[in-house]
């Protein structure tokens, strides 16, 4: 089948300057106490993964040369935590993109641990967050935070505790009477809106209006168990060659099985399947949003193959740039990113 070439979008900002990345100054400046935290960050298909593995072999070397290890005693040196907001579930492994074979002999955490088919929230990624970060801090070791979720990263670093927000069923059913246009106003005023995501499908914006709604009458306060003093490293890579990174990307995982994976999480095939949740009815998956939204879509018969490709496509470049734009607004609110080329 002949393949239709994708979407172009817009033209984006002007992309921030480049550094050079010093592996020993950072080290230094969390042996110091300078920092507590290293975070990578950037958008979808930027190669933040493999920068952070590279970054932590490099800070590895250095421990090891300068803290020779002793016969019978063993070292702690750099672990990743991932801060993708979709790679915590089981089971979801090609369409939210793992590669967990890049990481190798370097330890990673908060993938992998939650059940596909559940909904894991803000709240609790920061509390896994606390507690694996405290895990390596207290073993010696030097955590460096890598992903694109602008949320989880804002609530890993920037120190301050969120609530549980419980369900409202009658919140929730003053809210399904009102348009889409009306609940986005509603969210609109109640919070900056950085990045989509939130109200991608109307089960996402009303549970975001039920949170917004809940922490704008309960005040949060500034928490004692996160970092304070993060050094941000940004990937950077040019608008259109990160284009040609996803294209070639969503190629590759279809090829390796994605509408099969996840056609297993439909009908309730797949082995990382708990009982309880299996099938993972489509408008639940659909929830997930990019892969999992326009698969199941196809899957369902709502989209032709083609159609299905296309608009992923289109939706993960679009992705890419509110990734962009979120980082951005982080410097805006004086946040320091150093931006490297990779």
């Amino acid at each position: 089948m002949a393949k239709k070439p994708f979407t172009p979008i817009p033209p984006m900002a002007e992309l921030p300057p480049a550094e050079e990345i010093n592996a020993a100054e950072i080290l230094d400046k969390y042996l110091s106490g300078e920092i507590d935290l290293i975070c990578v960050l950037g958008p979808t298909a930027s190669g933040k993964t493999r920068y952070a593995v590279r970054l932590a072999r490099q800070i590895n070397a250095l421990l090891a040369e300068r803290f020779p290890i002793k016969s019978g005693m063993t070292a702690s040196g750099a672990e990743i935590i991932s801060a993708d907001s979709r790679q915590v579930y089981q089971g979801m492994d090609i369409g939210t993109g793992k590669d967990l074979s890049e990481y190798e002999e370097i330890p990673y955490h908060l993938m992998d641990i939650v059940e596909a088919g559940t909904k894991y929230n803000i709240f609790e990624y920061q509390r896994d967050f606390e507690k694996a970060y405290k895990d390596i801090v207290d073993r010696g070791g030097i955590p460096i935070l890598c992903g694109g979720s602008g949320l989880y990263i804002e609530a890993a670093t920037c120190g301050y505790s969120l609530p549980e927000v419980p369900a409202d069923p009658k919140l929730r059913a003053e809210l399904e009477k009102k348009s889409d246009e009306e609940l986005i106003a509603q969210l609109a005023s109640l919070k900056p809106l950085h990045n989509s995501t939130d109200y991608d499908t109307r089960k996402r914006l009303i549970r975001a209006l039920e949170i917004a709604i809940y922490e704008a009458e309960h005040p949060v306060k500034r928490t004692a168990f996160l970092p304070k003093n993060t050094y941000y490293i940004g990937t950077l890579v040019d608008r259109d060659e990160r284009n040609a990174r996803i294209d070639k990307r969503l190629d590759a995982r279809l090829e390796e099985g994605m509408i099969q994976e996840i056609r297993g999480l439909t009908d309730g095939s797949h082995p990382a399947l708990a009982p309880e949740h299996k099938p993972i009815p489509a408008e639940d998956l659909i929830y997930y949003g990019l892969e999992y939204k326009f698969v199941t879509l196809y899957i369902t018969g709502e989209l032709t193959y083609e159609e299905m490709r296309t608009q992923l496509a289109t939706a993960i470049h679009q992705f890419a740039k509110r990734q962009m734009t979120w980082f951005r607004g982080m410097e805006r609110k004086g946040i320091r990113i150093h931006w490297t080329l990779v």
